[in-house]
């Protein structure tokens, strides 16, 4: 599989290149939690970046739970 880079400098745009779409169902509580965490962030991200930077800091923790 190919990987992509995705350009981060203006997130509201989208990237000209494109990965895997996955479509993903949250209950109406943690779209609460996914939406609070958006409006902390600087750059009020959209729903589908604010989930690509969670998983991001996800990916990256170190701990395991």
């Amino acid at each position: 599989m190919k990987k992509t880079m995705v350009d981060r400098t203006n997130p509201q745009k989208r990237p000209t290149v494109t990965g895997d779409p996955v479509m993903v169902r949250i209950q109406p509580d943690m779209a609460k939690e996914l939406d609070d965490w958006r409006r902390e962030q600087n750059d009020l991200p959209g729903r589908p970046e604010a989930i690509r930077r969670l998983v991001e800091i996800g990916l990256r923790s170190k701990t395991k739970g």
